[in-house]
């Protein structure tokens, strides 16, 4: 009897054998890929909820990290994970360059109003460093938040009430205080209270040969914990919204918030402009804490303004005992009606 023939197995092409290495780095690649792509999908949708809140806030350092991921799938030659990581990159430098760079629009042809506002830390800022900046920056409008009796002493003793003799305050102990000071005369003041038990003041401010200004000193609760994140909504939805075909606008303050947070972003949306965004420095960080704790700066501290309003410049300034920067900004207000 004959035997049978042997059949052997042919041979797999060597693109068909899988490396086991290969597939830890393609791995490798798409675990750097998919946080930035989270991230992104999260910024861009606005799904600002539970923990997410407070992370979404360092959204810059995110955008600025996607690079790493689309060098490391290139490098690798992984080229559906570059594909995805250039577009994450896109998405999130997108979002976020804006504020680096200035707007350069042509600018109102009226007086011109500087606004300065300042967190004070339950009124424990130094009181001389905020009387210089008003004093060296010729500052028209300062927004106080955290602003207690004691603070308005100091500031008091240390001559703001010669640089700014018109004010709206609410001085509190602890950090629900407020307040407006002015080189102007101010009508129709008032405070109002948020539901996370800020106060905010806010009047009018009248200068010469200029329309009036409403200006409100906002500061919408803290968003630090889980119980605080349904009055940081309310807060944020409740903040005045511009008012493109009646009185011009601005609130000052410490809003708690950046620009990657989709409640501001949805207040800026009825007409408002963020003034260091316009100038080119919405990315400079006002709050670190800079007092030793790994927490990179963010920029919550912002003066939103009308439209109609025009931006010259912006700029941050160290605040010495408080935890926040003060943010100055100035404007181009429109020409008053007639003139």
């Amino acid at each position: 009897m004959s035997s049978l023939p042997t059949l052997e197995r042919p041979a797999e092409p060597p693109h068909a054998r899988r490396r086991p290495g290969r597939t830890l780095l393609t791995w490798l690649c798409w675990l750097a890929v998919a946080p930035a792509l989270i991230w992104a999908a999260l910024r861009i949708t606005g799904f600002d909820r539970g923990p997410l809140v407070p992370l979404l806030a360092f959204t810059p350092y995110v955008a600025g990290w996607t690079v790493v991921p689309v060098a490391l799938a290139l490098a690798l030659r992984r080229w559906w994970a570059a594909g995805v990581a250039v577009l994450t990159a896109v998405a999130l430098i997108g979002v976020v360059a804006p504020r680096a760079l200035a707007d350069n629009d042509p600018l109102p042809g009226g007086s011109t109003l500087r606004v300065l506002t300042a967190n004070l830390l339950v009124g424990v800022a130094d009181p001389a460093a905020v009387v210089e900046l008003v004093r060296a920056h010729r500052v028209d409008v300062l927004a106080v938040q955290e602003f207690t009796p004691e603070a308005q002493a100091a500031l008091d003793r240390h001559g703001l009430a010669d640089l700014l003799p018109h004010r709206q305050l609410n001085a509190e102990v602890g950090s629900p205080g407020s307040g407006l000071y002015a080189r102007f005369p101010l009508s129709a003041g008032g405070t109002r209270t948020n539901d996370g038990g800020f106060t905010q003041a806010y009047a009018t401010v009248h200068m010469p040969d200029a329309p009036a200004v409403l200006v409100e000193s906002a500061h919408p609760c803290a968003p630090y914990e889980h119980q605080q994140l349904r009055c940081w909504h309310t807060d944020l939805d409740r903040q005045p919204r511009a008012t493109p075909d009646g009185p011009l606008r601005i609130l000052a303050g410490d809003f708690n918030a950046t620009l990657d947070h989709a409640p501001l972003r949805a207040l800026l949306d009825t007409g408002y402009v963020d003034a260091a965004a316009a100038a080119g420095v919405g990315l400079t960080g006002t709050w670190g804490p800079y007092d030793g704790d790994f927490i990179p700066p963010v920029a919550i501290d912002h003066v939103l303004v009308d439209r109609r309003i025009g931006v010259r410049a912006a700029s941050v300034h160290p605040l010495p005992g408080s935890d926040h920067r003060a943010l100055l900004a100035e404007l181009a207000l429109p020409p008053l009606l007639g003139r």
